[in-house]
């Protein structure tokens, strides 16, 4: 039967997994119109026995591009939410996003800073809202800007890859699947499904209603120890992403019209 929202979960020997899932669970207002589809990128692991949760196993490990296209092709929600493995979430987070989100958009929720040791949230640090894309390093890159206070929903340039929400119907029809060739396995998925969604009159947008909080870069990640991504290949695929969006972003940013 089908989903409000199908909640995909890209997962490598991460050790937090659990309590993410258990988070989002307990954060639900959906009910039973969530899905939680857990891709087990190449290994297994004991998941939480949920009637919403339900387990992906990959054979062998794809990275986390292949993994969560693995996810989008078994789920079943009308909308898609893509989260890391070390996050925890707002309360209704799956409705608020799923309420504010528009047919064109890709939407991804306030972001503050976890620490998975303490698991709560880093107030200290306190949290990104907007984002201006930049080329720096010779790759793309957000980099966290003030956000404007009086908007609770507010357009970006660019955002963390590790949560957002689109319409199905946006991810059939605009984003069709994360590309490998090129980028390799990991890197600058998130920059690709802009630049795909901007290409086609969509938008990304912030939604202050509601907020995730992702593992602070300060504590190690684990996904990119499942593949073969080195620096090199790393480098390669920063260098694709340039080459295939680089003049569309100098017409787009650097010329002022978004």
């Amino acid at each position: 039967m089908p989903k409000k929202l199908s909640v995909i979960i890209p997962s490598y020997k991460d050790p937090l997994l659990h309590k993410t899932i258990d988070d989002m669970l307990a954060k639900s207002e959906l009910g039973d119109d969530l899905e939680i589809v857990v891709v087990l990128d190449g290994y297994w692991a004991n998941v939480k026995q949920d009637p919403r949760v339900r387990v992906v196993h990959l054979g062998k490990n794809r990275g986390m591009r292949g993994a969560i296209n693995a996810g989008v092709l078994v789920s079943q929600g009308e909308f898609l939410m893509r989260v890391d493995e070390h996050q925890m979430f707002g309360q209704g987070y799956d409705r608020k996003l799923t309420r504010d989100c528009k047919p064109n958009w890709i939407i991804t929720p306030r972001r503050y800073f976890l620490d998975p040791i303490k698991w709560e949230v880093m107030e200290k640090e306190g949290y990104v809202d907007y984002m201006k894309l930049k080329i720096s390093g010779g790759k793309f890159t957000g980099v966290s800007r003030p956000g404007d206070d009086k908007q609770k929903i507010q357009e970006s340039q660019a955002m963390q890859g590790s949560c957002w929400c689109m319409s199905r119907k946006w991810w059939d029809e605009v984003i069709g699947e994360l590309q490998t060739e090129g980028y390799g396995p990991l890197i600058q998925d998130s920059h690709e499904m802009v630049f795909k969604t901007w290409k086609a009159g969509g938008k990304l947008m912030v939604s202050k209603n509601t907020w995730h909080a992702h593992k602070h870069r300060s504590f190690a990640r684990t996904h990119n120890n499942g593949t073969s991504d080195n620096p090199a290949n790393c480098d390669d695929g920063y260098a694709y992403a340039i080459k295939v969006w680089g003049d569309y972003y100098d017409e787009l940013i650097k010329e002022g019209k978004l």
